[in-house]
């Protein structure tokens, strides 16, 4: 029969990571709810972002901005976005397996990958693969982020592009779309003037002061660091979602676990009383004889 004292043991080491996962779920559900209305509130502006470089690059020749020049791809930047920390369920699992699918596909068309690393869990990672250039790793980003936080990220990316030593700039993130459902995107910043963008009739519209190609110069880099912006922070909110469900998976599992030793120790102490009025009932009939 079970030593009751090891089952009690048992019980107390699962209260004690059940009040851990219960505070890890309660600041997980505080930070998800200001990364969910960060992502939601820049959402327009990044579509209107995208919206508006396509529309740029429709209306001027494109050659006027190294940044519109398509070519053919021969080597591609790949920026992988992460967590710092784990437990957050299948958050990082998720990107980083994207992430070899799209380094499996570089490499069957000869394409040369370089790779930008945000966060830990990314950098931990890619430090392990041969298959591709680290040219940059960003960790522990601020909490409350800001665009211009991102910059360095922008300008690494924009130089080699504009130094041609990259032809395409992508970015692997997780976009999300509710607190159960989060899914990895690839998103294109690279060349800019995204032919998949659909362009709202009102922009169409649209006169540009003073002149297309001065709007142009001045706006496409802010504009493409709205749209990584935004990537960032829809893969914040995925995160922390993410987190929040996992951490409270496992304070669900906890109780299961507290109420079925809880049962076990029940029928062990139940046991052991049993056999000593046993023993003590044999006793007495023994004496009597």
């Amino acid at each position: 029969m079970a030593n009751t004292i090891t089952i009690k043991r048992r019980i107390g080491s699962i209260k004690s990571t059940r009040q851990i996962t219960k505070a890890m779920q309660l600041v997980a559900a505080s930070r998800m709810r200001k990364a969910q209305e960060a992502a939601q509130r820049s959402r327009p502006y990044g579509e209107m972002a995208s919206a508006l470089l396509t529309r740029l690059a429709q209306i001027t020749e494109i050659e006027a901005s190294q940044l519109f020049v398509r070519r053919e791809v021969k080597a591609r930047l790949l920026v992988v976005v992460t967590s710092d920390r784990g437990l957050a369920g299948a958050y990082n699992s998720n990107i980083l397996r994207a992430y070899v699918g799209e380094l499996k596909k570089d490499q069957a068309a000869k394409v040369k990958t370089y790779t930008i690393c945000v966060g830990q869990k990314a950098a931990q990672f890619v430090a392990r693969i041969k298959e591709t250039e680290v040219v940059g790793v960003y960790k522990n980003l601020p909490t409350d982020l800001h665009v211009n936080d991102l910059a360095p990220i922008m300008r690494t990316a924009i130089d080699l592009f504009v130094e041609e030593k990259i032809d395409a700039v992508d970015v692997i993130y997780t976009h999300y779309y509710s607190t159960i459902r989060q899914e990895p995107k690839l998103h294109t910043l690279l060349p800019a003037g995204f032919t998949t963008t659909e362009v709202p009739a009102d922009l169409k519209l649209a006169s540009f002061e003073p002149s297309v190609e001065e709007v142009l110069e001045s706006t496409t880099r802010r504009l493409l660091e709205a749209q990584l912006w935004q990537d960032v922070l829809e893969s914040v909110a995925s995160e922390q979602s993410m987190r929040m469900v996992a951490m409270k998976n496992a304070t669900d599992n906890a109780n299961e676990l507290v109420e079925d030793y809880t049962l076990e120790y029940n029928n062990a102490r139940q046991g052991k009383i049993t056999q000593e009025l046993a023993e003590i009932t044999g006793g007495a009939e023994a004496l009597k004889d």
